[in-house]
């Protein structure tokens, strides 16, 4: 099981901080629903293989992940402030099994949509949920590295579902459903087992008012003396950020724009580059392409192993600024690499390196600048919004010449690089060791 104890950005003996049980736990649980996320988002793409449908029906379709992504974003964020955070991945959970099965038996169109809705939904709660949960249970220095590697799940959930697919197509739509519905069922079972492991987040007790209950799940999971060594830990962080000036609070506007315009084009230059450019263009390529975006962000995604040093802004920067320029570069050079598919891979490639490092930077961000109380409300509403504003270029781009959708592209990272560029003037530093409490503006609040 994994564990970072041995992991640098300071020592168990300065800090008394240890990586425990529990947190590796939850760090399995938390990756595995980010796996199971992507798996899910990813199959409309590969549904659209299964039945025949016109062209309003194939848009439908690849809207349909995004759509019901963000219903259930909306009713998971302000559930699981209200309810909590363990209690929100049980509903998830059981929403998956069922619409795991019924997909397994969909031999028509809508029932494919009515199954895909129900995993949809699940998967836009869990998700949600997890970037809320992630930064209050992990322990202080390795929050950002743990938070970025279970958003690497997503580039594994997405590569598993690629691999699944590619491997079970050669005996028929029935064969790769049923095999992409039984993969799935396993994955959550794993899943299952790992969350009775795992305990109700302690700061959103706290912020609830259920002191005795967070003693309780303290003395569980964690013990008190441990749980106190990573408070002290963390303490210490937001002393020396407050100290130095670095812990102040950012307007709501700016928090707003940023992590709205930067998960916008994370989702928006993601989605369409891997799940909408094969089906529109490129209709035999499109395991392909899925694969090769997903296997070059997973090996990449590993940079995270030194978030907790690196600076989130310049991430951010970096991240947004060479999407952009890549994907510019891909919308003049149209006719060479829709000419060689060797030129075309390779571009996707060096593409998703950039896109690799602004989606785990943004997706880290957006969870973990908002208080305690409403993290959960304020992560739905970014993403809501985000992921609406995608199935909008989806249906904006169904009609594109392959140059115009990948110009559309580049503007929509233009967009992702203008919010990483406020958040750099203007933003805190949530990266480089900053404590939770820093980071959502808490800290000497």
């Amino acid at each position: 099981m994994a564990t970072f104890a041995g992991a640098r950005g300071g020592s168990t003996a300065q800090t008394g901080e240890r990586w425990g049980p529990t947190d590796s736990w939850n760090f399995t649980s938390f990756v595995l629903g980010m796996v199971l996320e992507a798996y899910i988002f990813g199959m409309a793409t590969i549904a659209t293989g299964w039945v025949a449908m016109p062209v309003s029906l194939r848009s439908l379709l690849l809207s349909w992940s995004p759509l019901w992504l963000i219903i259930g974003i909306a009713v998971a964020g302000p559930l699981s402030d209200r309810v909590g955070r363990r209690t929100t991945f049980y509903l998830t959970m059981a929403l998956y099994g069922i619409g795991a099965i019924g997909l397994a038996f969909s031999v028509t169109y809508w029932m494919i949509l009515a199954f895909l809705a129900i995993m949809l939904f699940a998967a836009g709660g869990e998700m949600n949920t997890i970037m809320t949960a992630s930064h209050e249970v992990m322990p202080h220095r390795h929050r950002g590295k743990t938070m970025m590697l279970e958003i690497n799940g997503i580039n594994l959930g997405g590569l598993l579902l690629a691999v699944v697919s590619l491997l079970s197509a050669y005996k028929g739509v029935a064969f790769q459903r049923g095999m992409i519905a039984i993969t799935f069922l396993v994955v959550l079972a794993i899943l299952f087992f790992a969350r009775t492991k795992t305990p109700e987040s302690i700061r959103w007790l706290r912020s609830r008012g259920q002191e005795e209950r967070a003693r309780e799940q303290i003395d569980r999971f964690y013990g008190a003396e441990q749980y106190r060594a990573r408070e002290e830990a963390a303490a210490a962080a937001t002393a020396a950020a407050n100290a130095s000036g670095a812990a102040r609070r950012v307007p709501m506007w700016l928090r707003l724009f940023a992590t709205t315009a930067t998960a916008f084009a994370g989702t928006a230059g993601f989605g369409l580059m891997t799940y909408v450019l094969g089906p529109a263009h490129f209709p035999k390529l499109s395991a392909a392409i899925l694969l090769t975006a997903t296997l070059t962000g997973f090996i990449s995604g590993f940079f995270a192993f030194w978030a907790d040093r690196l600076s989130r802004k310049m991430l951010l920067v970096l991240g947004y600024g060479g999407s952009f320029v890549v994907t510019l570069v891909l919308s003049v050079t149209t006719g060479a690499w829709a000419a060689s598919a060797a030129l075309f891979f390779l571009l996707l490639v060096v593409l998703n390196l950039f896109v690799n490092v602004s989606y785990l930077t943004e997706d880290t961000l957006k969870g973990e600048v908002w208080p305690t109380k409403v993290r959960g409300t304020y992560t739905a509403v970014v993403r809501f919004v985000s992921i609406g504003l995608y199935i909008v270029t989806i249906y904006l781009t169904q009609s594109y010449s392959l140059t115009g959708f990948t110009i559309f592209s580049a503007v929509v990272w233009a967009i992702g690089l203008l919010g990483a560029v406020a958040w750099f003037i203007g933003g805190v530093e949530t990266g480089a060791g900053a404590s939770i409490e820093v980071a959502s503006g808490e800290a000497g609040a």
